[in-house]
């Protein structure tokens, strides 16, 4: 890579170098007995006939030294400015408000659009974009105030108003002036001859453009290519630049680039972390019968949006739930792999209806194979809302806790267990009362543990916000569900963020007994009449009349093809809730599929009118057979 000017290896420090010289070296200079020798006018002019001698000037080495300390100073406090920026807009920023009115009275900062990361390849065309443009606004009569110490007012920096009058975009051509402008890297003087024909360039044509040394133009390069452009601009009120503020351009503008690059590289790995932790968490609660559900997830912290933790909720046979909070250890990229790992077969077991325990058996297997010390903590439970009772087996995790309708909070006893990644150990389960109306509290560690309390302390005091919540809405109404949620995360002080936090809410509202129906069927051919009669018995009791066609005919249906293949009593339950669901089981493991018959095709019918005349309808294999489901509206045809 080319060395760039600013480089500090192997130089002398800024303030111990020779002062540039504007005038003529003292070897080419008159000797110390002749006349005093004449000094150049503005620009280099000479001094005109006639007129008297100029005399010479000694220079000030203190005054230069002063300068040169200066410079130095004003480059490390805008370097550790624009260092100090963690994405793009706030990198160019502090190269504005570094530049701006210290260094210069305007700024351009142009960047490649789009800007291109790491070792992408650049899209072609090679477009530059204005991103940001500074100036400074002076009032009248302030130009002169500038650099008058004692009338000095406070900078105004105006962000909209441009000195300049530029082009938003710019496209750089292939051997063009531009182009030779920034392949060479070095900043340059505005009356060097390439920047005077890629100023118009980059500023679009027939704008005016500053000209000599009032103006710079750095090219940005990050690590392996020319990412932009920096314009420096001095008004004429101001003393231009001179040959030195080359070298501080130069500074500005490789930190400027290089911490664009690795924003630029962050923001994409931010991206990717961002997109990898969302589609590992659940897009949307499913909503089962007889639950109502809520969750919440809180990174560690908005620059490392990436953790182990998750939450889900999977809908089982027999209107069933199984509710899921887990956390892998740590909160990095590997982390939320291993548990989108994990989710994916706790979802794949229980679509299998396997018990809580041996689900938790089965992830402890699935850890175990990922890898060593791939350790992590599970609550699994399974709620049933027509037995108003739920399955709870825990690996390791913080123990549940549940609200019950008149305000009382009390956590779970549920034995610990190991953690998933132990291997070798039995885990157990408990069945518990899951009365309507009380609020189940799923949650991983982040939201009890903190550095400033121990996990049984943030328990408790989780139990008595529970309480509290609940004494305000009243012992005969539950607390809403998303408020309820909200209000745990509330009992979150400044300290207590070290970790991911997941939460999962259920309100059990569970389903009454009388609209509940349920029978077994021999597996006989009689079976599918004696269904339809049940069927039309209940659309009777529950003044449903205007479905019994439709259900009967369906229940007829499945139930014909469940005894078909079943060699065990068919069961058939109807339950009645905002919907009708239908779910008839057999002892068959094989799954239906629909298919279109033929014209002369005496069967394979069924399903298509199911898949028709119902809301949705499935199919669950279950470990001892299957069920076979379909759900309709209650509301009148």
């Amino acid at each position: 890579m080319t060395e760039h000017p600013t480089s500090h290896e192997g130089r002398r420090p800024l303030a111990a170098r020779p002062q540039e010289r504007t005038r003529p070296r003292q070897q080419d200079a008159a000797p110390a007995t002749a006349a005093p020798a004449a000094i150049p006018g503005p620009a280099g002019a000479p001094r005109a006939p006639g007129a008297a001698p100029a005399v010479a000037v000694t220079p000030d080495p203190q005054a230069a030294a002063r300068r040169e300390g200066d410079r130095l100073r004003f480059v490390g406090a805008a370097t550790r400015r624009i260092a100090r920026g963690i994405d793009l807009d706030e990198i160019v920023l502090g190269l504005c408000r570094a530049s701006v009115p210290t260094f210069c009275d305007e700024i351009l900062i142009y960047l490649r659009d789009p800007l291109p990361v790491g070792d992408e390849r650049p899209v072609e065309p090679f477009v530059l974009r204005l991103r940001r443009s500074d100036r400074l606004r002076l009032g009248e009569g302030d130009a002169d105030a500038l650099h008058d110490p004692e009338r000095l007012r406070p900078p105004v920096i105006d962000p909209q108003a441009d000195l300049l009058p530029v082009a938003e975009l710019c496209e750089v051509l292939t051997g063009g002036a531009l182009g030779e402008v920034l392949r060479g890297v070095r900043p340059v003087f505005g009356d060097n001859a390439a920047a005077r024909a890629a100023l118009p360039e980059l500023l679009g044509p027939g704008r005016p453009a500053p000209t000599g040394h009032r103006v710079i133009l750095a090219p940005l390069r990050g690590r392996r290519r020319v990412i932009g452009s920096a314009v420096f601009v001095r008004t004429s009120g101001r003393v231009p630049f001179e040959a030195n503020d080359l070298l501080v351009a130069a500074q500005l503008a490789t930190h400027t680039a290089l911490g664009i690059d690795k924003a630029v590289l962050y923001g994409r790995e931010a991206y990717i972390a961002d997109e990898l932790q969302r589609t590992m968490l659940p897009d949307s609660l499913p909503q089962p019968t007889g639950v109502r559900l809520a969750s919440r997830y809180l990174p560690a912290a908005e620059t490392a949006r990436v953790g182990g933790d998750w939450y889900d909720a999977i809908p089982l046979p027999g209107s069933r739930v199984a509710l899921v909070v887990g956390d892998v250890m740590g909160h990095s990229m590997t982390s939320a792999a291993i548990m989108g790992q994990l989710r994916t077969t706790a979802q794949t077991l229980a679509s299998l209806d396997l018990p809580p325990q041996e689900v938790l058996h089965h992830l402890d297997e699935q850890a175990q194979r990922l890898g060593e010390n791939r350790m992590a903590t599970c609550m699994y439970a399974v709620y049933d809302p027509v037995a108003h009772r739920i399955t709870v087996a825990n690996a390791g995790h913080p123990p549940p806790v549940l609200l019950h309708l008149g305000g009382r909070a009390e956590v779970l006893d549920v034995p610990p267990n190991a953690p998933i990644g132990v291997g070798g150990v039995d885990f157990e389960a408990v069945e518990l009362d899951a009365p309507a109306g009380g609020t189940l509290l799923l949650y991983t560690d982040g939201l009890v543990e903190s550095r400033l309390r121990d996990v049984w302390t943030g328990i408790e005091q989780l139990r008595e916000r529970l309480a509290a919540t609940a004494r305000i809405t009243g012992p005969d109404h539950a607390p809403p569900l998303e408020a309820l949620c909200d209000d745990v995360l509330d009992m979150l002080g400044p300290g207590d963020r070290d970790d991911d936090i997941a939460l999962l809410a259920a309100r059990f509202d569970g389903i009454a007994p009388n609209d509940v129906a349920y029978w077994s069927l021999e597996p006989e051919d009689s079976a599918p009449g004696r269904a339809r009669r049940l069927a039309r018995g209940a659309m009777a009791r529950w003044e449903m009349e205007h479905l019994s066609d439709e259900v009967e005919l369906l229940v007829s249906e499945v139930v014909t093809n469940a005894v078909r293949y079943a060699e065990r009593p068919v069961t058939l339950r109807l339950l009645r809730t905002d919907i009708l669901r239908c779910e008839v089981g057999d002892d068959s493991p094989q799954l239906p599929r629909q298919r279109r018959a033929r014209d002369t095709d005496e069967n394979g019918r069924g399903l298509f009118l199911v898949n028709r005349l119902t809301r949705r309808w499935g199919a669950t294999r279950l470990s001892s057979g299957k069920v076979v489901w379909f759900e309709m509206e209650t509301r009148g045809q």
